[in-house]
């Protein structure tokens, strides 16, 4: 039979993780703490491991240092609270099957867990590598914990240390330049150049000079010769943004430089071999390009190898108090003076608002507030105009349920009352059903109470919230309505 190991402090998370993988037949052992979670791993085997992070004695990077040491067939998901940029990281590269921000979705959990038991067997007769990776320099303008975020980050801890070609897709202004930076960040030629070009910005003619490079006399104008990006990004990454604006003749020439590995300068007779990682982006339909003749399948296949989907930031409202809070902590630092604090009104507009130039609009929307802002204190009327003008579909005059940012973060776990190891809960063991209502109703409180966000989080429809709400004795209309966000 399949055994695995829990260690979690909350009572209520770790009673539902319990039944969900007894539900799948497996035999589980559960601990409160990780110190508890090191003591099995002395005593004896398992084929799963599910950890939080963030517990007392010890955390869950400690289970996982020691069951890569003592266990290293064994894989290791990590579940936490408190998804970022660096936990992401850190797990991946340290070597965690995967990394699950609470509250998790069951189904999305149990799929998790099947695929770290099939990768395990798959790989039973070889031995994993016992080293964890080194953790990177700190991306700070990296930044955003909601569930989409993570997902990112989990792909880039993944890809970075190959050098497969990456695909960069998302809206202006989403960060992709900031992908590419993290992905050679934290790849082995984190030391060599980045070397980033707009391909918009650049006529067909300037852009081959600017990649190729080239000798003096190749055209008017050149008086001297000149090394191209490729050359120069040579052991390290080169990123080509908005490749989707490449001409037919640059894609053919690109082409033919990712097939033979070297680049001959405009006018030049001989070629130059490089060694070089690259990172691509667009916010183009690059499938939709191709099939209408404006761009080459076969360099589409090429650069294709992995792709890392942005999202919006309209999709990751969440994220607006966190990156309210980095670029104003990022300006005071620039002007050399405190932080400006930001307004509970005026963070109300700025999660209503669309925000159609995404990340990059916003940053610029605080720096204006911040100039315009009088006595340090950030207004809705020091807003850029257009932001209290242009609502995300949906939005209500309601405060949103993001706190603002400076604000003290909520218990471990979840809202005030949720409960954890110590808590109000009762000392028996509960059933299924008392362990559904706890999660349902610690859900609701992180949404805000309302019924459509906890739905989507607990990835079911409303319908079936409904329901389960019926089934454990809760009206549905006693939640919060959520009229305004359909």
């Amino acid at each position: 039979m399949t055994r695995v190991l829990v260690a979690e402090d909350d009572r209520v998370a770790r009673d539902l993780l319990c039944e969900i993988l007894r539900a799948e037949h497996f035999e589980v052992e559960a601990v409160d703490d990780g110190a508890g979670a090191i003591d099995r791993a002395q005593q004896g085997r398992y084929d799963l491991v599910v950890s939080d992070v963030r517990m007392d004695r010890s955390s869950g990077f400690d289970v996982l240092r020691v069951f890569t040491e003592k266990s290293p067939g064994t894989p290791v998901i990590l579940i936490t609270a408190f998804g970022d940029v660096a936990g992401a990281m850190e797990a991946i590269q340290r070597g965690a099957y995967d990394y699950v921000s609470k509250p998790f979705n069951v189904e999305e959990l149990r799929l998790t867990v099947a695929r770290a038991l099939e990768r395990r067997r798959l790989a039973a007769e070889q031995k994993a590598s016992s080293t964890p990776t080194a953790v990177p320099t700190k991306i700070e303008d990296f930044v955003g914990k909601s569930p989409l975020m993570l997902d990112v980050y989990k792909l880039v801890a993944r890809v970075a240390p190959s050098s497969a070609t990456v695909l960069v897709t998302g809206e202006s202004g989403s960060g992709k330049e900031l992908v590419a930076r993290a992905i050679h960040t934290h790849s082995p030629r984190t030391g060599e150049p980045f070397v980033p070009v707009n391909c918009t910005a650049l006529s067909e003619s300037l852009l081959e000079s600017e990649l190729f490079g080239h000798t003096r006399g190749a055209f008017t104008g050149a008086v001297a010769s000149k090394r191209g990006l490729f050359e120069m990004a040579d052991g390290g990454t080169l990123f080509l943004d908005e490749i989707g604006d490449m001409g037919p003749k640059m894609q053919a020439q690109l082409l033919r430089t990712l097939q033979d590995g070297e680049v001959r300068p405009v006018g030049g007779a001989e070629s130059i071999k490089v060694d070089v990682r690259l990172v691509c982006a667009t916010n183009r339909d690059l499938e939709a390009e191709v099939k209408a003749g404006k761009f080459r399948e076969d360099l589409y296949f090429r650069i294709n190898v992995v792709t890392i989907k942005l999202p919006p930031l309209r999709d990751r409202p969440g994220d607006i108090p966190i990156l309210v809070a980095h670029f104003l902590a990022k300006l005071g630092r620039r002007d050399g003076r405190a932080p400006a604090t930001m307004s509970s009104e005026a963070l109300q507009v700025l999660a209503h608002y669309q925000w159609p130039g995404n990340v990059r609009e916003l940053e610029n929307a605080i720096d204006r507030a911040v100039a315009v802002a009088k006595d340090g204190v950030i207004l809705p009327s020091d807003l850029p105009p257009e932001v209290g003008l242009r609502r995300r579909p949906g939005a209500g005059a309601a405060a949103t349920d993001s706190t603002s940012p400076g604000a003290t973060p909520a218990p471990k776990g979840g809202s005030a009352g949720s409960g954890g190891s110590g808590g109000s809960l009762i000392d028996d063991r509960p059933s299924l059903a008392e362990l559904e209502r706890r999660y349902i109703d610690l859900v609701l409180a992180e949404c805000g109470g309302n019924k459509k966000k906890a739905a989507e989080r607990l990835g079911i429809d409303r319908r079936t919230l409904y329901r389960a709400l019926e089934r454990t004795g809760v009206e549905p209309g006693d939640a919060s309505d959520d009229t305004a966000e359909d």
